[in-house]
Order: C-alpha cells, then structure tokens, then sequence
C-alpha cells in the first residue's frame, strides 16, 4: 500500500484516531506542566545551554570521540567504530559466535532500529529479544516503533490482549497490570538465559567514557548487568564533553518526553566489571555508529539535526503527526523530526513528499529542548526538492500556469473578462466545489480538490461591486 493510501486508512481508523490523540495529548499536558515558569523558572535558558552544549561537541566532535575512547579503554572496555548498519551486525554476530551466545536481549534503542539490527540477527541464528514493554509488543507484531518514546503507543489494552493470547499463548487478559505482569514472567526468563545484553545509549560522556541511559522500567539494568557480555550501540552525536553537562540535558530530557522532572531510571555504565563488584557484565563492548552522521556533520546548515535527544516532544504536538500516525512515515523516525532527518539519511528525494508533511505551524520548534529549527529545516527540505525536481524537468505544467497567470495579471481587461467567466464556471453547490471545472482539473489542481472543497468564485467580482458603490455615490 502507498503513502496516501495507508494514511487514508489511518485517517479512516476511528479508534486509532482516539488512541493516538488520547497518549500524545496526555504528553503534552504532562510536559506543560513540568516547563512552567512557576515550575522551573529557568527552562528557556536550560534549553539555550543544551544548544550551545551540543554545537561546541559538535564542532570538536574529533576530539571528543578520541577522548570518549581513551577512557572506555582505560576502564576495560572496547570502542568499536562501525560506518553502517552492516558492519554492525557483522560484529555482533562474530562476537555471538565466538562467545556461543544464542541469546541476545535489548532495552530500547532507536538506534538499533535504524540499522534493522534484530532482523539482521535473528538472519545469522541468534534469537533476540526486545524486553522494553512496548518494544515488547510491537516485536510479537513485527512493527516498527509508532512513536520515539512510546513504541506502542497506537495499541488499546484489548489489542495487547490478542497480541499476548496469540504470540504468546495466554489466556486473554485486558487488565493492564496483569498484562505487565506476563510480559514480567516472559521476560526474566529471557534475562536470566541471555549471553548478550544490548542496549543504546542516551548520552557518552568523554572525559570519562560513562554510557548514560535514561529509562522508566528496570529492562535497561537489567540487559547492561544480568548477561556476562553489555554492547552499548549509540550514534557518534550523542557525545556530552563532560558528566557536569548532564545536569542541563536530565532536566530537560524527561520533562519533554513524558512530563518527568526525571527518569525513573538514570544510569551511568562504565565498562565491565571491576574485581571488588558483584554484578555487572564480565565484557563491555561500545560501538559507535555513523551511517551518515558525518555527512551531515559536514553541513553546516543541516547539522544542528544532530543535536536531536530523542524526546519525541515535536512528534507530541504536531497536528500532521497526530492525525496521520507513525507508521506513515517512511523510516523510524516519525514526526517532524523524521521528516528532517529521513531526507538526511536516506537521501532528499528518497520520499520526496515527507518535508510537505506538516502544516508549518512552528509548534515543534517552540518544544525542541535543543532548540533545532525545525520549521526552517522543513522550508530548506522543501526548497531543495522543488529546485531539484525543476532540474529534472518535473513541475513543468505548474511552471506553465504560474507564467499564464503572470501573463493575465498584467492585462485588465482580459482578467476581468477571465473572472466572469470564472464565476460562471466556477460554481458548486453551497458555495463550495469538490472538484475544479475542466482543464483546471489536473495536477495539482485535481490533487487540491482530492482532499478538500475550493470555495466557488463569487457571483460578482471585486471590480464589479467597486463600480456600484462609486455609481452610487
């Protein structure tokens, strides 16, 4: 099924409609309340900081990054520098094959789902399993994550039922609590068999080569310690200079994604486990992926997509990504978020028609706690695929019409004698038009009136009514 057709089907799907806005609005009420000036007086200069955080590391992400794997090594873990999802898989299914590891858990991590890598493992033989809740979930349907923060967030309780009944085999069971409790039972299994435990990465702090994960369920400790072997999977942008920098991001990051002052869970992970330790993996193991991350750090428009912590605040209060859902957008990524870094990653004319997604009205913008322009990224995306598809010798006929128009301007008359006309032709029923008359009828004319009504020309025109006031007076 295409694009405009899935999101028809969604638009025509009552109670997914009701779900998606009923979680994104708790979201944003949650938020709001946490970000108030009575609440937390300085959040606008919190998000300032974090801005200016992100562009100085940014700017000397070389340093950085030599800094991060300095210390990683110096506590008794090993940096592993991957260009791409493949080079990923391939060391985590050598390191699987080596150590005789058939099992891998994972807490969540959108960076994993960018590179498919439980596809990718499951393909070489290793069983691997999601133990984040919602990740859960949508693992037994084989989707991918609705939204950033809550993966499932599309799912009613009756749904989750059938999911559990049938993947699962029990018996059907509708209350929430009893559901966690299941998915409880599955998964300790699952942890105390596992070899490897994967996870992703909030923050990497360099001057002491900690792994920051911020979580509101106790999976995440559970895969980094309770299997022998941790691998830590995270993009190169998610460095912070130093753990005294945490303090602005933990602020701001649970407070735009679920309206927490802070995660249940925050976690710093520092290597393996020390001799004078009870628990802990015996190897860890970070890899540090760029799958276009220093493409784009090349750009200096374009890199501030970088600064990005995965809050999923803009996907919360963008009205497009409200009414049309995560799954409609073509990567992982969803939300106005997805419709700037998909381009990046996948190439700008890959879904060309992902950056018109949005009604431009600014709200993500306003939310961003890094303060990313969103809004002029979009206009840019925008900009960039009309002049590559000019290029290309598309957008013809509107180039046409723009010149005809421009031609009718510049004569009175005629457009007085075209706007009668029009007012004849141009007619519907109640004053409204679902479909523009004859030649009008095509390209983006015929993909107007596909969605929504034109207003009829008015029986008299502008001109017309002028020269009866002034006859009249």
């Amino acid at each position: 099924m295409n694009a405009p057709d899935k999101i028809l089907t969604t638009l025509a799907n009552p109670p997914l409609q009701k779900a998606v806005y009923a979680a994104t609005g708790r979201l944003m009420d949650h938020r709001r309340a946490v970000v108030t000036p009575e609440v937390l007086p300085d959040f606008q200069e919190l998000r300032t900081a974090a801005n200016a955080i992100k562009r100085h590391t940014l700017e000397n992400l070389d340093y950085y990054l030599e800094q991060l794997e300095t210390n990683v090594t110096r506590r008794g873990g090993t940096v592993v520098w991957c260009k791409d999802g493949a080079e990923v898989a391939d060391f985590l299914t050598r390191l699987a094959k080596g150590k005789n590891a058939r099992l891998v858990v994972k807490s969540k991590s959108m960076t994993t789902e960018e590179i498919d890598l439980n596809d990718k493992l499951e393909e070489a033989g290793i069983e691997t399993v999601e133990t984040d809740l919602g990740e859960f979930i949508i693992q037994l349907m084989r989707q991918k994550p609705y939204h950033i923060v809550a993966p499932a967030l599309h799912l009613t309780r009756y749904e989750v039922a059938d999911v559990f009944t049938q993947r699962l085999g029990v018996e059907r069971e509708t209350v929430i609590e009893k559901q966690t409790m299941i998915a409880r039972r599955v998964l300790r299994e699952k942890f105390l068999a596992a070899d490897i435990g994967i996870s992703g990465a909030n923050f990497l702090v360099a001057d002491s080569g900690a792994v920051v994960l911020c979580t509101n369920e106790g999976n995440a400790r559970l895969t980094t310690t309770a299997p022998r072997i941790h691998v830590a999977v995270a993009g190169i942008e998610k460095l912070v200079p130093r753990a005294a920098d945490l303090a602005v991001f933990l602020k701001l990051l649970g407070r735009s994604a679920t309206g927490q002052p802070l995660t249940v869970y925050t976690s710093f992970l520092s290597g393996p486990r020390r001799e004078s330790e009870i628990d802990g993996p015996q190897e860890f193991y970070l890899v540090l992926l760029d799958k276009g991350r220093t493409q784009v750090l090349a750009n200096p428009e374009k890199r501030q997509t970088l600064f990005c912590i995965r809050c999923g605040a803009c996907l919360n209060h963008c009205p497009v990504y409200r009414k049309i859902g995560g799954h409609n957008y073509p990567w992982v990524y969803s939300g106005p978020v997805g419709a700037v870094i998909s381009p990046l990653y996948q190439g700008m004319m890959h879904d060309p028609w992902l950056p018109f997604a949005s009604s431009l009205c600014g709200a993500c913008g306003e939310v961003c706690p890094v303060k990313i322009e969103l809004p002029k990224l979009l206009l840019e995306h925008r900009d960039e695929i009309v002049r590559t598809k000019a290029a290309q010798g598309q957008g013809r006929l509107e180039k046409l019409g723009f010149r005809l128009w421009a031609w009718l301007m510049r004569h009175p008359k005629l457009y007085e004698l075209a706007g009668t006309a029009g007012s004849v032709i141009a007619s519907g029923d109640s004053g409204w038009m679902t479909r523009l008359p004859g030649p009008m009828n095509i390209g983006p004319g015929k993909a107007w009136t596909s969605q929504r009504d034109m207003p009829a020309l008015a029986p008299r025109s502008f001109r017309q009514l002028w020269r009866e006031r002034r006859s009249r007076s």
